[in-house]
C-alpha cells in the first residue's frame, strides 16, 4: 500500500474514477488510526482525554492500484469538501437500485393481509351439486383460522421480546 499527501491522493483518486467510469469497483476505507509505533489499545479509561487522531483514508480496486493517506484533524475540513465534491462528480455513473422485485413482494404480503382480512363465506348446499366446492371453502376457512392464531402468536412473541429487551 502506498501512502501519499492528501493532494496526490485527490489527483490519483481522480484518475482512477475516470479509469473505471464505464466498468468496474473502487473500495474506498476510512478510519480513525490509532497506531502511534507501539500494539494499539482501544481502552476508555481516559474518556476526557483530548487526544486527536488522524484519519486514515485507504483506496484500491481490487487488483493492482492500492494507495492511502493519513488527513491531521486540523485538516479535515478541507480535505472533506474536497473529497466530497469529488465524490459527487464521480458518483453520476451509479446503477439505480432495481426496485421491481422490491415492489412485487410489497404487493404479494399486502394480496397475504387482504386475504386474511376478508372472511371466507361458506355456502352452497352439504349434499349433492356443489358438495365439494362447499368442503373446498369450509377447508380455506379452517386454513385462515390457523393462519390468523400463528400471525397473532408470533406478534405475542415479539412483543415479550421486546418488553424483556427495554
Amino acid at each position: 500500500m502506498q501512502l501519499v499527501d492528501n493532494d496526490t491522493f485527490l489527483k490519483q483518486l481522480t484518475a482512477l474514477f475516470e479509469t473505471t467510469k464505464d466498468k468496474g469497483t473502487i473500495w474506498l476505507t476510512h478510519k480513525r488510526l490509532t497506531h502511534d509505533g507501539e500494539d494499539a489499545t482501544m481502552d476508555d479509561a481516559h474518556p476526557d482525554s483530548k487526544k486527536e487522531y488522524p484519519c486514515l483514508i485507504r483506496v484500491t480496486n481490487g487488483k493492482h492500484t492500492n494507495f492511502s493517506t493519513h488527513v491531521i484533524p486540523s485538516d479535515l475540513p478541507k480535505f472533506h469538501a474536497a473529497y466530497g465534491s469529488l465524490l459527487k462528480a464521480s458518483f453520476t455513473t451509479l446503477r439505480k437500485r432495481d426496485k421491481k422485485r422490491e415492489k412485487q413482494r410489497a404487493e404479494l404480503l399486502a394480496k397475504r393481509k387482504q386475504r386474511m382480512a376478508e372472511p371466507v363465506v361458506v355456502d352452497g348446499p352439504k349434499r349433492g351439486n356443489g358438495r365439494r366446492k362447499r368442503q373446498r371453502k369450509v377447508k380455506a376457512a379452517i386454513r385462515q383460522e390457523q393462519a390468523k392464531e400463528r400471525v397473532a402468536k408470533r406478534d405475542e412473541e415479539k412483543a415479550k421480546g421486546q418488553r424483556s429487551v427495554s
